[in-house]
């Protein structure tokens, strides 16, 4: 199936229940992850045994609950806030907690996040661009530096969201887990004045707009200007 690997499930009258049974528990539980690009029309019915027009009511039904996404031209994807909980292991199973210093995330996105509005300008939904809107909102809203600084990395998600690729959504992980660590935070809070907030909103609105626009040259060119600018408040030089 490509985007998506499940067990088949056998062919049978009730294939249309099956179907939504499926993608709404694996959507809650967080084995359909937020981002994932769910299966075309046509093999959805093939695999559970239910007609077109009964996989278009299932998807028509959680489109309108909100926990999937359908852009013509693009498919069928889980929206963002519907991602997996969090697994409760044992210290021995437990991920080793990434260990890297803020200069070293600095250059890690420098190098990686200019990649994404190329695939933003071809996969991003209406849905995608409202939530950075909402991040937008929020952060210019924000009275203090932890609230502007949760809205600033909220908006830097729903850019890795935005273009529907599995990798930039685990690089996306591995980022908000260093900036969850106190040295990041303590640098951000020294660097960040009232006019280089201005600078970083005004920065964002402006990639925004050019993502909006399909302008991937152009959003490519300010996100990379405005991680330059976040590294040289930071360290300087």
């Amino acid at each position: 199936m490509g985007d998506v690997d499940r067990p088949k499930l056998p062919v049978r009258a009730e294939g249309a229940r099956a179907l939504a049974s499926y993608l709404e528990d694996g959507i809650r539980s967080g084995a359909l992850r937020q981002g994932v690009k769910l299966p075309a029309e046509r093999e959805l019915s093939e695999e559970f045994g239910a007609s077109r027009g009964a996989v278009r009511r299932v998807l028509a039904d959680l489109k309108g609950r909100g926990l999937i996404t359908q852009a013509v031209g693009s498919g069928t994807f889980v929206l963002p806030g519907w991602s997996a909980p969090e697994i409760t292991t044992t210290p021995v199973e437990k991920r080793e907690v990434v260990q890297t210093s803020p200069a070293e995330l600095m250059e890690a996105r420098l190098l990686i996040e200019p990649l994404m509005p190329g695939l933003i300008v071809r996969y991003a939904t209406a849905a995608d661009f409202t939530r950075m809107v909402e991040c937008l909102e929020r952060s210019e809203a924000a009275q203090s530096i932890e609230e502007f600084e949760r809205w600033d990395g909220e908006l830097h998600k729903t850019f890795a969201l935005a273009t529907h690729n599995s990798f930039f959504l685990r690089v996306l992980e591995l980022t908000n887990e260093v900036r969850e660590q106190g040295e990041w935070g303590r640098l951000k809070r020294k660097s960040l004045t009232p006019e280089r907030r201005g600078d970083y909103e005004r920065q964002h609105r402006a990639i925004v707009e050019a993502l909006r626009d399909r302008d991937a040259e152009l959003a490519c060119e300010l996100l990379t200007g405005h991680l330059q600018q976040i590294r040289h408040n930071l360290f300087g030089g």
